[in-house]
């Protein structure tokens, strides 16, 4: 059985990936409309939408950590914006 995170890790861990997602080396062939390159932008955004996406329906979710999830969610979103646009 796998440990649990608690929200407060997941959400530095989530923007951890939004800033992983950004500074990943933009390549020469292609730029940014090569596939592998927003296919690895798109995972890792991803990755950090999934791993706070249940925590507003937990019971301990404090109305903080809910807002909190929303700005990730916001940031995730601003992130997909500036790298692939």
């Amino acid at each position: 059985m796998s440990r649990l995170i608690p929200a407060s890790e997941r959400i530095i861990r989530a923007r951890a990936l939004i800033q992983q997602a950004r500074d990943l080396p933009v390549p020469a062939e292609g730029g940014k409309h090569n596939l592998s390159y927003i296919a690895q932008v798109k995972a890792l955004l991803q990755q950090a939408r999934d791993l706070i996406k249940f925590i507003p329906y937990t019971p301990s979710a404090t109305a903080e950590i809910k807002s909190e999830v929303t700005k990730v969610f916001e940031e995730a979103n601003l992130a997909d914006k500036e790298i692939l646009h």
